[in-house]
């Protein structure tokens, strides 16, 4: 508990990491036997990307890891989460696996460890190996099957070093903004197949689960990153805007929630949804394989919606925050709008809004008891600018990590069972369809030298990791 003259304290055991995600840092797309993902050919596509861009080099992470962990040793941070390329991993999908893809992640675990640093490893970050995607891709069920062999040999091949094991980063996006309004990779906008993606990421999710429970027994430390979103109604007293919200929560939330955690589908979803698709893609037993539990819930926050439900005399707003598209991410939600929201916003148009970092998390502590999260991302993308000392001063990113961090410590205060933050994100990156045109790292790359430097953000999270306590307002960086 604090006072609000006091400064905010967390646990000492509370983990204080950063993250990242292999195809928006590692570049060295086409070396070590490393073929093709969905991100590969969505990027090479006229028009999908702004500005052409790719993450065929990126970061440069593949050749600078030393340098990067360096600054990741600098900051204090106590874990680090990455994802593991499946295309580096096993370049095809199926089959062989890449010797010297295993070894790049073998490599990099090892020095983690050597210097005091947890690898939390998330086994999908969105870059499904393209021969996948040319057999079908998620909406598919063999790739759920083809998942459960990748997953078992990462988790043997690194079993005794990793210390968080999550199967999927934002199944959500992959699902949505993949296959019904095309704004992800790899760009297909049919909503039934949609539909069928939710369900075979839930079911790889489920036998990506099996592996790491076989394999490490008790020891094992099971986790799914969602980005549960935080839908609020226009109009609180109308009954049409409540129900939007909650035909607009099935479909962000529940459907990922409830088949992991109650072994169900949400029955609303099914009906919301049943013009689109029988659901027939579910088979007998398949909810008892995603009913895997969780060991702790990994949670990403960047922002709330605000929804109504539309009348057609007007048209419908579409303010979701997801890209724009003339085919909507919300499946079966047709008569549902997304008004804009309020400001201040962040670069990618987003509202900032830490209360609804508390409000989340704090809703899941009601709804299941005891279990444990983490945020397993939070930051913001500004237009940073280079000053003549050379400096990034990002004040407002700081203001946001200090704010939102400090609603953790709400959500806490109010019983919610959180054991970490992660700060998105390490570098400034290939930020998807907008290239490398918005920045959410603590620590500026240069992509023309790929250079890095600390903005004062990275100084603040330093001293924020060191101290476990929050700095107050006048905190400065150092001259």
């Amino acid at each position: 508990m604090t006072t609000p003259d006091a400064a905010r304290a967390f646990p000492a055991d509370f983990v204080w990491g950063a993250a990242t995600a292999s195809y928006q840092i590692e570049g060295a797309a086409d070396e070590d036997g490393r073929l093709p993902s969905i991100w590969d050919t969505y990027a090479a596509t006229p028009g999908k990307v702004r500005g052409g861009d790719s993450g065929a080099v990126a970061c440069d992470h593949y050749h600078r890891t030393a340098e990067d962990l360096k600054h990741m040793v600098d900051l204090g941070l106590h874990a680090y989460r990455f994802s593991l390329a499946w295309p580096r991993i096993q370049p095809t999908g199926s089959g062989a696996f890449n010797a010297a893809g295993l070894a790049f992640y073998d490599r990099l675990i090892d020095d983690l460890l050597a210097a005091g640093i947890d690898p939390v490893a998330t086994m999908y970050h969105w870059d499904l190996p393209q021969a996948l995607e040319d057999a079908g891709g998620w909406p598919e069920r063999d790739t759920a099957l083809r998942f459960a062999d990748y997953a078992a040999k990462v988790v043997d091949a690194y079993r005794d070093r990793v210390k968080v094991w999550t199967t999927f980063n934002e199944p959500w996006c992959s699902a949505y903004l993949g296959y019904a309004s095309g704004v992800h990779a790899p760009g297909r906008t049919e909503p039934a197949a949609a539909l069928a993606a939710v369900h075979h990421l839930n079911l790889a999710h489920g036998l990506g689960g099996r592996a790491v429970r076989e394999a490490l027994g008790d020891s094992a430390t099971l986790s799914l990153t969602l980005n549960l979103h935080v839908v609020r109604p226009d109009d609180p007293t109308s009954p049409e805007d409540v129900d939007a919200v909650r035909q607009i929560d099935g479909l962000a939330n529940r459907v990922f929630l409830e088949p992991v955690l109650d072994g169900r589908y949400p029955q609303d979803v099914i009906d919301d949804t049943a013009h689109v698709t029988d659901w027939s893609f579910v088979r007998d037993g398949d909810l008892a394989i995603t009913h895997t539990g969780l060991d702790v819930l990994g949670l990403n926050y960047y922002s709330t919606q605000r929804v109504r439900r539309y009348v057609a005399d007007h048209e419908k707003a579409s303010a979701d925050g997801h890209g724009a598209s003339v085919h909507s991410a919300w499946v079966g939600a047709e008569a549902v709008e997304f008004l804009p929201q309020p400001g201040p916003h962040t670069a990618m148009g987003w509202n900032i809004d830490p209360s609804g970092m508390t409000e989340m998390l704090v809703g899941i502590h009601r709804r299941y008891p005891g279990l444990p999260m983490m945020i397993t991302e939070n930051g913001a993308a500004f237009d940073d600018v280079v000053s003549p000392d050379g400096r990034v001063h990002d004040d407002r990113r700081v203001d946001y990590v200090r704010r939102h961090v400090e609603a953790v410590g709400q959500a806490m205060d109010a019983g919610a069972d959180v054991r970490g933050y992660f700060v998105w994100s390490l570098l400034d990156n290939f930020e998807w369809a907008y290239g490398f045109s918005r920045r959410f790292g603590v620590i500026r790359v240069d992509y023309d030298t790929l250079a890095r430097t600390w903005k004062d953000s990275a100084y603040f999270y330093r001293d924020l990791v060191a101290g476990g306590t929050v700095p107050g307002p006048d905190w400065a960086p150092p001259a």
